[in-house]
């Protein structure tokens, strides 16, 4: 994915509907002609929007499993990556739609009705794991309704660093194969992984080929570090996009391994890397293991936008609650 693409703006929605339904069709909502309008324009209208997705699918909450929160020059970095269209986004034009205050940010996840999110922050290189754990181990004492989260690398120290996190409370860890650029299946992370299983302690994990591929990326390692810890309970983002079909194989053997929902199924991402529908009874078969995540604020489109790309699936309102928020609830115990 190393051409050059066009996005669509990050107030682009469907204007006309789709002879079917499915990944790529206009959501209710979606297929009015009046675009969602992003925070500093009309974000009440947004959380107005959201608040009837909630009271279409019966649900009081969100649950969000993949939003970033990280230290403020960390993250004016990772946007400054999104601004230069890198490689590492399949040089996409990505404009960032919530470049917003930290503060602000976490105002408008409640506005938008999440009970509950996490601070999924990673290193690009070693050293940089046990200080971001520690700024998240802050956020999540001053942010109650954040999951205290952690992030892990394959280094020395790796396990000393994760078990003290372990002990710390860390209720959720995230990997990031493609940006790291390590293999999950390295010798210096098994002993974590195993920890971390007997911990019972979800790890989402970024390690499809999308955006763009990694050298580590691609269903293989992670079935590799499977077959030594089956009862890992690995978070899948994105879908595993565009490997969905492999990584849904990996949960359908696995029973610990999840999905998140993460920008899969929205027109941006259905524009480079869809879904396919074929998958789809695979998908809701797995309904009781997919969850919500949404890669707020870094996303190129409003928050909604993920919401109704979901609804648009039909595989109807209990599926949405478990999706939304059932299946993350029973996963960290909320």
């Amino acid at each position: 994915m190393n051409d050059h693409r066009t996005a669509p703006a990050a107030s682009a929605v469907p204007t006309e509907p789709a002879p079917a339904r499915g990944p790529g069709a206009p959501a209710p909502g979606d297929a009015t002609g009046e675009a969602v309008a992003a925070p500093g324009t009309a974000g009440h209208q947004e959380a107005e929007a959201i608040r009837l997705f909630r009271e279409r699918v019966g649900l009081a909450a969100l649950i969000d499993v993949h939003t970033h929160f990280m230290p403020e020059r960390v993250l004016h970095k990772v946007w400054n990556y999104f601004d230069t269209n890198g490689p590492l986004i399949g040089n996409l034009q990505w404009p960032i739609t919530y470049r917003k205050e930290e503060a602000e940010r976490t105002a408008l996840l409640r506005e938008f009705g999440v009970r509950s999110f996490t601070s999924m922050l990673y290193p690009h290189k070693p050293g940089m794991a046990a200080w971001l754990n520690a700024w998240a181990a802050d956020f999540a004492a001053r942010t109650p309704d954040c999951l205290h989260t952690a992030t892990l690398f394959p280094e020395p120290g790796v396990e000393t660093y994760v078990r003290s996190g372990v002990e710390a409370g860390a209720r959720v860890f995230k990997a990031h194969v493609q940006v790291g650029g390590y293999d999950p299946a390295d010798e210096l992370l098994d002993a974590v992984w195993g920890l971390l299983a007997d911990a019972g302690i979800p790890v989402v994990i970024h390690c499809g080929s999308g955006p763009a591929p990694g050298k580590h990326t691609g269903p293989g390692p992670v079935a590799r570090v499977l077959a030594r810890h089956p009862r890992l309970r690995l978070v899948i983002a994105h879908m595993g996009m565009p490997e969905y079909e492999e990584f849904a194989g990996l949960a359908e053997r696995y029973g610990e391994v999840r999905l998140d929902t993460t920008m899969a199924f929205t027109d941006f991402t259905e524009r480079f890397m869809p879904f396919p529908p074929r998958a789809l009874p695979r998908i809701a078969a797995l309904g009781d293991r997919v969850l919500l995540g949404t890669d707020f604020p870094n996303i190129p489109y409003p928050y909604v936008h993920q919401l109704h790309a979901l609804e648009r699936l039909e595989l109807g309102d209990e599926w949405l609650r478990a999706v939304c928020h059932d299946n993350a609830a029973r996963l960290f115990g909320l």
